[in-house]
């Protein structure tokens, strides 16, 4: 239960506007994942930087975002999900404003970090808005299909509609104009119809916990991304591997005996729970390294412009827009075994149709592999987030939502650090003619996350492993619904 209000008293037409504006603040914060990929030449370019300098623009972002989304969740469920929604909003939206403005790749950095803290309260607290106001099971699993949808198509459309912004001579800051007057839309909104809730047991801050999250993201993704350039040897990438490792192990070590933890390590005794957050890094590992290696092989390989690369993505993008939808009344009917299955299936093909990929591959080749990718994409986001929360007391939804969505968040990043890496680290020569065959261990790596993602599926929705979900919530919570 949660305080402040009653959910069966509010009307069905204030719930379809809640659950409208938890997917327009969504789908800018997905948007902001994908659509900088197609304008990194253009970044390149005008801010005279290098490779490793466009790398930190995309995982800046993705970083805090990840780093931040648990702290997030807490501070919700404890002072106010409305309250800590409207701070993200009015966070993003200066940091996207500030985004447009920056003079160099330095400053840009810094005003994506101040982007990616603002999307951290957007992204688990719309999900747990949306799961204390759909009390009704069949109801709440068509919601969160719905606003699952919604994420996966804004990261789909993202490429697509950078290239258009970039492509109708708006520059490459256009694409950070876009989510301001979405974000004050969305600022008014909440403060008329999103009513106020807060956990009836909420969990204080937990600053060490905090802090070793983000110490091992980022000197991991520092190792990965920094590893091909130092060299994987060098003292300052093993260092970093290290630093991640002890970060790790401390982290587990510091929840286990705090009596309110960052990461209530109790939640992960769930199969359904802990499966699906695996499912998670994997899918959204996928897209990241989907992302980087076709705007690359677009535009520097086969020379093609931001805005024809982006329309490039159109196939994925309708393939998402028809099967995520479709995906969420799956999971609401027959559950999300199918519709995991299918995503890990389809990730496998597309990923498997790129591993022989030239600079000459046929355009048809290539667009029915990326419309295969976006049904997969499409039919994953609303399992995940169905199975995850299926069984927790809804009073944690904040937290239970944040340790989902930091999973989507860290393969995000790790899939374009890794990506990245295999990149370079395969690379011949330059890159226009050496891309191609550099990408392919890249395309099996993707390939890798799909078979994850479908054996996943077809475990954490058995019958033993639902059963493990009832447990874990009547063991951790026994009195909390």
């Amino acid at each position: 239960m949660s305080e402040a209000f009653d959910a069966s008293s509010i009307p069905p037409r204030r719930k379809i506007l809640v659950l409208s504006i938890s997917c327009l603040s969504i789908f800018i914060v997905g948007l902001d994942l994908t659509n900088v990929n197609i304008a990194l030449p253009t970044i390149q370019q005008s801010l005279h930087t290098g490779i490793p300098g466009l790398q930190w623009t995309i995982d800046a972002y993705a970083l805090v975002l990840s780093s931040l989304l648990l702290l997030s969740g807490s501070l919700a469920d404890r002072i106010g999900r409305r309250r800590v929604f409207q701070i993200g909003l009015v966070a993003f939206t200066l940091g996207s404003l500030l985004c447009s403005t920056a003079p160099n790749i330095q400053w840009l950095i810094v005003f994506r970090m101040i982007q990616g803290a603002g999307g951290s309260m957007l992204n688990p607290v719309a999900m747990s808005i949306i799961s204390v106001i759909f009390t009704d099971d069949k109801e709440r699993a068509r919601a969160i299909g719905i606003w699952s949808g919604v994420f996966g198509l804004s990261i789909a459309l993202g490429p697509m509609i950078g290239g258009l912004l970039i492509g109708a001579s708006l520059g490459w800051r256009s694409i950070f104009w876009i989510n301001v007057p979405i974000g004050i839309i969305a600022i008014i909104l909440t403060a008329h119809i999103v009513p106020e809730s807060r956990a009836v047991i909420p969990r204080r801050v937990d600053p060490l916990g905090q802090a070793l999250v983000i110490l091992f993201l980022v000197s991991l993704t520092y190792a990965i991304i920094e590893g091909p350039s130092f060299g994987w040897a060098s003292t300052s990438i093993v260092g970093s591997f290290l630093l991640a490792t002890v970060a790790l192990v401390a982290l587990v070590a510091v929840e286990q005996r705090q009596k309110e933890a960052l990461i209530d390590l109790r939640f992960f005794s769930s199969v359904p729970f802990s499966g699906a957050t695996v499912v998670a890094v994997c899918a959204f590992a996928a897209m990241g390294g989907f992302a980087l290696m076709n705007t690359i092989y677009l535009q520097d390989v086969r020379g093609y412009s931001a805005l024809r690369a982006g329309l490039q993505f159109l196939p994925m993008a309708g393939a998402a827009i028809l099967f995520g939808p479709l995906s969420g009344r799956l999971v609401a009917k027959r559950g999300p075994r199918l519709s995991l299955v299918l995503a890990g299936v389809s990730l496998v093909v597309c990923a498997v149709m790129l591993t022989g990929l030239t600079a000459k591959s046929s355009i048809a080749w290539l667009l029915t592999s990326y419309a295969i990718f976006g049904l997969g994409f499409g039919m994953v986001s609303p399992p995940i987030t169905n199975t995850a929360l299926s069984g927790m007391p809804r009073a944690q939804a904040g937290v239970a939502a944040g340790i989902v969505s930091t999973g989507r968040q860290v393969g995000q990043t790790l899939g374009v650090a890794v990506a990245g890496a295999v990149i370079a680290s395969r690379l011949h020569g330059p890159l226009p003619s050496g891309f191609a065959a550099a990408s392919h261990t890249g395309w099996w790596v993707i390939a890798g996350y799909g078979v994850a993602v479908a054996l996943l599926g077809l475990v954490i929705t058995t019958r033993w492993a639902d059963s493990t979900a009832v447990t874990t919530a009547q063991r951790v919570f026994p009195n909390v619904s």
